[in-house]
Protein backbone atom coordinates (compact mmCIF):
# COMPACT_ATOMS: atom_id res chain seq x y z
CA UNK A 1 0.00 0.00 0.00
CA UNK A 2 1.42 3.36 -1.14
CA UNK A 3 1.97 5.52 1.79
CA UNK A 4 1.15 8.94 2.24
CA UNK A 5 1.17 12.04 4.15
CA UNK A 6 -2.33 12.11 6.51
CA UNK A 7 -4.96 14.55 5.17
CA UNK A 8 -3.19 14.82 1.55
CA UNK A 9 -4.75 13.49 -1.70
CA UNK A 10 -2.95 10.66 -3.55
CA UNK A 11 -3.70 11.15 -6.84
CA UNK A 12 -2.51 8.04 -8.49
CA UNK A 13 -4.97 5.51 -7.94
CA UNK A 14 -4.22 2.78 -5.82
CA UNK A 15 -4.09 -1.04 -6.33
CA UNK A 16 -7.90 -1.55 -5.39
CA UNK A 17 -8.48 0.71 -8.50
CA UNK A 18 -5.70 -1.45 -10.51
CA UNK A 19 -7.68 -4.65 -9.77
CA UNK A 20 -10.72 -2.80 -11.66
CA UNK A 21 -10.38 -5.08 -14.67
CA UNK A 22 -10.62 -8.21 -12.68
CA UNK A 23 -14.29 -7.95 -11.97
CA UNK A 24 -16.65 -9.84 -14.18
CA UNK A 25 -19.10 -8.64 -16.26
CA UNK A 26 -21.68 -10.64 -14.61
CA UNK A 27 -20.36 -9.19 -11.35
CA UNK A 28 -20.94 -6.23 -12.49
CA UNK A 29 -24.60 -6.34 -13.78
CA UNK A 30 -26.03 -7.86 -10.28
CA UNK A 31 -24.50 -5.35 -8.04
CA UNK A 32 -24.33 -6.84 -3.95
CA UNK A 33 -25.81 -3.42 -2.74
CA UNK A 34 -28.26 -1.74 -4.92
CA UNK A 35 -29.73 1.76 -3.91
CA UNK A 36 -32.54 2.83 -5.59
CA UNK A 37 -34.03 6.68 -5.49
CA UNK A 38 -33.59 6.39 -2.03
CA UNK A 39 -35.26 9.02 0.13
CA UNK A 40 -34.77 10.02 4.12
CA UNK A 41 -36.81 12.27 5.53
CA UNK A 42 -36.96 13.62 9.28
CA UNK A 43 -39.72 15.45 10.12
CA UNK A 44 -39.12 18.11 12.86
CA UNK A 45 -40.61 21.22 14.62
CA UNK A 46 -39.08 23.61 12.10
CA UNK A 47 -40.11 21.65 8.96
CA UNK A 48 -38.69 18.40 7.01
CA UNK A 49 -35.37 17.89 6.51
CA UNK A 50 -34.59 16.10 3.56
CA UNK A 51 -31.47 14.59 4.27
CA UNK A 52 -31.16 12.02 1.18
CA UNK A 53 -33.07 13.08 -1.75
CA UNK A 54 -33.38 10.77 -4.70
CA UNK A 55 -29.75 8.82 -4.64
CA UNK A 56 -28.93 5.64 -6.27
CA UNK A 57 -26.06 3.57 -6.78
CA UNK A 58 -24.52 0.19 -6.59
CA UNK A 59 -21.71 -1.68 -5.30
CA UNK A 60 -20.26 -5.15 -6.85
CA UNK A 61 -18.65 -8.24 -4.88
CA UNK A 62 -15.19 -6.93 -4.19
CA UNK A 63 -15.38 -3.99 -4.92
CA UNK A 64 -15.24 -0.78 -2.72
CA UNK A 65 -16.79 2.72 -2.97
CA UNK A 66 -15.90 5.65 -1.64
CA UNK A 67 -18.27 8.13 -0.48
CA UNK A 68 -17.46 11.96 -0.06
CA UNK A 69 -18.67 15.59 0.52
CA UNK A 70 -19.06 18.09 3.52
CA UNK A 71 -20.70 17.22 6.36
CA UNK A 72 -24.42 17.12 6.25
CA UNK A 73 -24.36 15.80 2.58
CA UNK A 74 -26.35 12.73 3.69
CA UNK A 75 -23.51 10.08 3.58
CA UNK A 76 -24.27 8.80 7.26
CA UNK A 77 -27.29 8.94 6.51
CA UNK A 78 -27.14 6.53 3.64
CA UNK A 79 -25.17 4.17 5.33
CA UNK A 80 -27.25 4.18 8.40
CA UNK A 81 -30.42 3.49 5.98
CA UNK A 82 -28.66 0.37 4.55
CA UNK A 83 -28.07 -0.97 7.63
CA UNK A 84 -31.71 -0.45 9.18
CA UNK A 85 -30.82 1.61 11.66
CA UNK A 86 -32.96 4.42 11.55
CA UNK A 87 -36.18 5.00 14.25
CA UNK A 88 -39.48 4.28 12.08
CA UNK A 89 -41.78 6.05 14.28
CA UNK A 90 -39.35 9.19 13.28
CA UNK A 91 -37.74 8.21 9.59
CA UNK A 92 -39.43 8.19 6.36
CA UNK A 93 -37.64 6.26 3.75
CA UNK A 94 -38.99 5.69 0.42
CA UNK A 95 -37.28 3.69 -2.66
CA UNK A 96 -35.01 0.51 -2.80
CA UNK A 97 -32.27 -0.65 -0.77
CA UNK A 98 -31.36 -4.08 -2.14
CA UNK A 99 -28.91 -6.20 -0.15
CA UNK A 100 -27.99 -9.70 -1.84
CA UNK A 101 -31.06 -9.14 -3.88
CA UNK A 102 -33.47 -8.45 -0.72
CA UNK A 103 -34.89 -4.97 0.08
CA UNK A 104 -33.63 -4.04 3.51
CA UNK A 105 -36.70 -0.75 3.30
CA UNK A 106 -39.37 -1.95 5.12
CA UNK A 107 -38.27 -4.81 7.02
CA UNK A 108 -38.76 -5.11 10.62
CA UNK A 109 -36.54 -4.48 12.98
CA UNK A 110 -36.00 -8.69 13.77
CA UNK A 111 -35.39 -9.41 10.11
CA UNK A 112 -33.03 -6.33 10.06
CA UNK A 113 -31.11 -7.38 12.74
CA UNK A 114 -30.86 -11.21 11.07
CA UNK A 115 -29.25 -9.65 8.34
CA UNK A 116 -26.96 -7.11 10.32
CA UNK A 117 -23.66 -8.79 11.19
CA UNK A 118 -23.70 -11.82 9.05
CA UNK A 119 -25.02 -10.28 5.87
CA UNK A 120 -23.87 -6.15 6.08
CA UNK A 121 -21.89 -4.74 8.87
CA UNK A 122 -20.72 -1.41 9.79
CA UNK A 123 -17.97 0.31 11.57
CA UNK A 124 -19.54 3.39 13.22
CA UNK A 125 -17.60 6.54 13.60
CA UNK A 126 -17.09 7.17 17.16
CA UNK A 127 -16.31 3.70 18.72
CA UNK A 128 -16.29 4.73 22.27
CA UNK A 129 -20.35 5.45 22.12
CA UNK A 130 -20.85 2.13 20.06
CA UNK A 131 -19.22 -0.36 22.42
CA UNK A 132 -20.92 -0.80 25.91
CA UNK A 133 -19.36 0.31 28.77
CA UNK A 134 -20.31 -2.31 30.79
CA UNK A 135 -18.61 -5.40 28.86
CA UNK A 136 -15.26 -6.60 27.59
CA UNK A 137 -14.58 -6.22 24.43
CA UNK A 138 -13.73 -10.23 23.88
CA UNK A 139 -17.59 -10.81 25.45
CA UNK A 140 -18.98 -8.05 23.37
CA UNK A 141 -17.45 -9.91 20.42
CA UNK A 142 -18.10 -13.29 21.15
CA UNK A 143 -21.68 -12.45 21.88
CA UNK A 144 -22.06 -11.00 17.70
CA UNK A 145 -20.78 -14.17 16.82
CA UNK A 146 -22.87 -16.15 18.84
CA UNK A 147 -25.87 -14.28 17.59
CA UNK A 148 -25.45 -15.43 14.01
CA UNK A 149 -23.83 -19.01 14.94
CA UNK A 150 -25.94 -20.06 17.83
CA UNK A 151 -24.80 -23.87 17.68
CA UNK A 152 -21.25 -22.14 18.56
CA UNK A 153 -20.19 -22.69 22.46
CA UNK A 154 -19.02 -19.50 24.64
CA UNK A 155 -15.67 -21.13 24.66
CA UNK A 156 -15.63 -21.50 20.54
CA UNK A 157 -17.26 -17.96 20.32
CA UNK A 158 -14.34 -16.24 22.54
CA UNK A 159 -11.64 -17.87 20.76
CA UNK A 160 -13.03 -16.51 17.72
CA UNK A 161 -13.31 -13.22 19.44
CA UNK A 162 -9.41 -13.22 20.24
CA UNK A 163 -8.47 -14.64 17.09
CA UNK A 164 -10.07 -11.21 15.59
CA UNK A 165 -8.10 -9.23 17.96
CA UNK A 166 -5.21 -10.54 16.87
CA UNK A 167 -6.23 -10.56 13.40
CA UNK A 168 -6.56 -6.12 13.55
CA UNK A 169 -2.89 -5.89 15.19
CA UNK A 170 -4.45 -5.39 19.07
CA UNK A 171 -1.31 -6.78 20.91
CA UNK A 172 -1.65 -9.54 23.61
CA UNK A 173 -5.09 -10.43 22.68
CA UNK A 174 -5.58 -12.65 24.95
CA UNK A 175 -5.05 -10.63 27.57
CA UNK A 176 -6.56 -7.45 26.20
CA UNK A 177 -9.76 -9.60 25.28
CA UNK A 178 -10.49 -9.46 29.14
CA UNK A 179 -10.36 -5.50 29.48
CA UNK A 180 -13.22 -2.93 28.38
CA UNK A 181 -13.59 -0.47 26.10
CA UNK A 182 -12.09 2.94 28.57
CA UNK A 183 -8.95 0.95 29.06
CA UNK A 184 -8.39 0.86 24.88
CA UNK A 185 -6.84 3.57 23.19
CA UNK A 186 -9.16 5.94 20.70
CA UNK A 187 -7.02 3.75 17.71
CA UNK A 188 -7.34 0.63 19.74
CA UNK A 189 -11.50 0.68 20.16
CA UNK A 190 -11.42 1.52 16.55
CA UNK A 191 -9.45 -1.81 15.78
CA UNK A 192 -12.25 -3.24 18.18
CA UNK A 193 -14.92 -2.30 15.80
CA UNK A 194 -13.49 -3.44 13.07
CA UNK A 195 -12.79 -6.90 14.56
CA UNK A 196 -16.24 -7.01 15.76
CA UNK A 197 -18.12 -5.70 12.00
CA UNK A 198 -15.67 -8.46 10.81
CA UNK A 199 -16.32 -11.37 13.05
CA UNK A 200 -19.09 -13.39 10.85
CA UNK A 201 -17.11 -12.22 7.16
CA UNK A 202 -20.25 -10.21 6.23
CA UNK A 203 -20.64 -10.06 2.24
CA UNK A 204 -21.35 -5.97 2.74
CA UNK A 205 -19.14 -3.91 4.92
CA UNK A 206 -20.12 -0.34 5.42
CA UNK A 207 -17.10 1.85 6.94
CA UNK A 208 -17.99 5.34 8.22
CA UNK A 209 -14.93 6.91 8.59
CA UNK A 210 -13.17 3.91 10.01
CA UNK A 211 -9.85 6.17 10.14
CA UNK A 212 -10.76 9.04 11.88
CA UNK A 213 -7.89 10.02 14.94
CA UNK A 214 -5.88 7.64 13.88
CA UNK A 215 -1.93 8.06 13.06
CA UNK A 216 -0.46 7.79 9.36
CA UNK A 217 1.17 3.97 10.25
CA UNK A 218 -2.26 2.58 11.96
CA UNK A 219 -4.54 4.01 9.35
CA UNK A 220 -2.49 1.78 6.90
CA UNK A 221 -2.83 -0.96 8.69
CA UNK A 222 -6.97 -0.17 9.14
CA UNK A 223 -6.92 0.11 5.27
CA UNK A 224 -4.73 -3.35 4.84
CA UNK A 225 -6.92 -5.23 6.63
CA UNK A 226 -10.17 -3.87 4.77
CA UNK A 227 -8.37 -5.21 1.58
CA UNK A 228 -7.01 -8.37 2.84
CA UNK A 229 -11.15 -8.87 4.18
CA UNK A 230 -12.13 -7.72 0.78
CA UNK A 231 -9.60 -10.37 -1.06
CA UNK A 232 -10.54 -12.63 1.20
CA UNK A 233 -14.14 -13.41 1.07
CA UNK A 234 -14.80 -10.86 -2.58
CA UNK A 235 -16.75 -8.70 0.07
CA UNK A 236 -18.37 -5.12 -1.09
CA UNK A 237 -17.31 -1.99 0.82
CA UNK A 238 -18.54 1.17 1.07
CA UNK A 239 -16.78 3.62 2.66
CA UNK A 240 -17.55 6.64 4.28
CA UNK A 241 -14.63 9.54 4.06
CA UNK A 242 -13.78 13.05 4.42
CA UNK A 243 -10.07 12.00 3.56
CA UNK A 244 -9.80 12.07 -0.15
CA UNK A 245 -6.27 10.39 0.05
CA UNK A 246 -7.78 7.63 1.62
CA UNK A 247 -10.38 7.25 -1.31
CA UNK A 248 -7.98 7.77 -4.10
CA UNK A 249 -5.70 4.95 -2.36
CA UNK A 250 -7.93 2.46 -1.70
CA UNK A 251 -11.79 2.81 -3.84
CA UNK A 252 -12.54 1.22 -6.98
CA UNK A 253 -15.57 3.71 -7.47
CA UNK A 254 -16.24 7.53 -6.12
CA UNK A 255 -19.93 8.92 -5.32
CA UNK A 256 -20.24 12.64 -4.30
CA UNK A 257 -22.68 13.54 -2.65
CA UNK A 258 -23.90 17.31 -2.27
CA UNK A 259 -27.00 18.52 -0.13
CA UNK A 260 -28.78 14.39 -0.10
CA UNK A 261 -28.24 14.05 -3.88
CA UNK A 262 -25.41 12.41 -5.83
CA UNK A 263 -23.72 15.15 -8.15
CA UNK A 264 -20.51 12.97 -9.58
CA UNK A 265 -20.15 8.95 -9.85
CA UNK A 266 -17.25 7.67 -11.44
CA UNK A 267 -14.52 5.12 -10.70
CA UNK A 268 -11.46 6.93 -8.85
CA UNK A 269 -9.45 7.70 -12.17
CA UNK A 270 -12.25 9.45 -13.47
CA UNK A 271 -13.36 11.40 -10.73
CA UNK A 272 -10.41 12.37 -9.01
CA UNK A 273 -8.23 12.98 -12.53
CA UNK A 274 -10.89 14.03 -14.57
CA UNK A 275 -13.88 15.55 -12.20
CA UNK A 276 -16.78 17.01 -13.98
CA UNK A 277 -18.54 19.00 -11.64
CA UNK A 278 -17.44 22.06 -9.86
CA UNK A 279 -18.10 20.78 -6.56
CA UNK A 280 -16.11 18.62 -6.31
CA UNK A 281 -13.42 20.56 -8.59
CA UNK A 282 -13.63 22.61 -4.56
CA UNK A 283 -13.20 19.59 -2.72
CA UNK A 284 -10.07 18.60 -4.76
CA UNK A 285 -8.75 22.17 -4.48
CA UNK A 286 -8.92 22.70 -1.16
CA UNK A 287 -6.85 19.93 0.08
CA UNK A 288 -2.92 19.49 -0.34
CA UNK A 289 -1.45 17.80 -3.04
CA UNK A 290 1.75 15.63 -3.53
CA UNK A 291 2.43 17.03 -6.67
CA UNK A 292 0.63 20.23 -6.02
CA UNK A 293 2.99 23.84 -5.81
CA UNK A 294 3.81 24.37 -2.15
CA UNK A 295 3.90 28.04 -2.08
CA UNK A 296 0.58 28.28 -3.77
CA UNK A 297 -2.61 28.93 -1.85
CA UNK A 298 -6.18 26.27 -1.10
CA UNK A 299 -9.02 27.76 -2.33
CA UNK A 300 -11.59 26.63 -0.35
CA UNK A 301 -15.57 26.25 -1.43
CA UNK A 302 -17.20 29.66 -0.87
CA UNK A 303 -20.38 30.07 1.19
CA UNK A 304 -21.84 27.15 3.56
CA UNK A 305 -24.30 24.01 2.74
CA UNK A 306 -27.72 24.66 2.26
CA UNK A 307 -30.37 23.77 4.71
CA UNK A 308 -31.95 20.55 4.35
CA UNK A 309 -34.87 21.92 5.31
CA UNK A 310 -35.35 24.89 2.66
CA UNK A 311 -32.99 23.76 -0.30
CA UNK A 312 -32.61 25.95 -3.10
CA UNK A 313 -34.24 25.17 -6.06
CA UNK A 314 -32.63 23.90 -9.65
CA UNK A 315 -28.69 22.71 -8.85
CA UNK A 316 -28.38 23.01 -4.98
CA UNK A 317 -24.25 24.28 -5.24
CA UNK A 318 -25.76 26.69 -7.80
CA UNK A 319 -25.41 29.79 -4.84
CA UNK A 320 -21.61 28.36 -4.10
CA UNK A 321 -20.91 27.80 -7.68
CA UNK A 322 -18.57 30.03 -9.61
CA UNK A 323 -19.90 29.16 -12.74
CA UNK A 324 -24.31 29.14 -11.84
CA UNK A 325 -24.43 32.23 -14.77
CA UNK A 326 -22.61 30.00 -17.16
CA UNK A 327 -26.21 28.18 -17.49
CA UNK A 328 -28.42 30.53 -19.01
CA UNK A 329 -30.34 30.56 -15.56
CA UNK A 330 -31.20 26.47 -15.49
CA UNK A 331 -28.87 25.97 -12.42
CA UNK A 332 -31.59 28.09 -10.55
CA UNK A 333 -34.61 26.43 -12.13
CA UNK A 334 -33.74 23.27 -13.08
CA UNK A 335 -32.63 20.40 -11.00
CA UNK A 336 -29.72 18.81 -12.96
CA UNK A 337 -30.04 14.68 -13.77
CA UNK A 338 -26.98 12.09 -13.13
CA UNK A 339 -26.51 11.42 -16.93
CA UNK A 340 -23.44 10.18 -18.56
CA UNK A 341 -20.70 11.75 -20.08
CA UNK A 342 -18.25 11.07 -23.19
CA UNK A 343 -16.06 8.72 -20.99
CA UNK A 344 -17.86 5.01 -20.41
CA UNK A 345 -18.90 4.86 -16.61
CA UNK A 346 -18.93 8.66 -15.42
CA UNK A 347 -21.80 10.22 -14.49
CA UNK A 348 -22.29 13.72 -13.26
CA UNK A 349 -25.15 16.19 -12.31
CA UNK A 350 -24.31 19.57 -14.00
CA UNK A 351 -25.98 21.96 -16.47
CA UNK A 352 -22.64 23.20 -17.94
CA UNK A 353 -21.77 21.50 -21.10
CA UNK A 354 -18.90 19.30 -20.82
CA UNK A 355 -16.51 21.41 -23.46
CA UNK A 356 -16.81 24.07 -20.80
CA UNK A 357 -16.37 21.70 -17.30
CA UNK A 358 -13.29 20.78 -19.31
CA UNK A 359 -11.81 24.03 -19.58
CA UNK A 360 -13.30 25.46 -16.50
CA UNK A 361 -11.68 22.45 -14.23
CA UNK A 362 -8.08 23.31 -15.95
CA UNK A 363 -8.81 27.06 -14.25
CA UNK A 364 -9.49 25.67 -11.30
CA UNK A 365 -6.41 23.14 -11.19
CA UNK A 366 -4.18 25.67 -12.59
CA UNK A 367 -4.70 28.06 -9.10
CA UNK A 368 -3.47 25.54 -7.19
CA UNK A 369 -0.51 24.66 -9.51
CA UNK A 370 -1.21 21.06 -10.25
CA UNK A 371 -1.20 20.01 -13.69
CA UNK A 372 -4.72 18.81 -14.53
Amino acid sequence: MTEQEEGTLVETPGSAASSEASSSETTKADPYLQVRDLRVRFRTEDGVVRAVDGLSFGVERGRTLGIVGESGSGKSVTSLAVLGLHDPRRTEISGEILVGGRDVVGLSDAECRRLRGRDMAMVFQDPLSALHPYYSVGRQIAEAYRVHHPEAGRRAAWRRAVDMLDRVGIPQPARRAEQYPHEFSGGMRQRVMIAMALVNDPDLLVADEPTTALDVTVQAQILDLLADLQSEFNSAIVLITHDLGVVSQVADDVLVMYAGRAVEHGNVEQVLRRPQHPYTWGLLSSVPSLRGDASADLVPIRGNPPSLINLPPGCAFHPRCRYADRTDGRSSTERPELLPVAEAGHRVACHLPEVDRQRFYADEIAQVGVAP
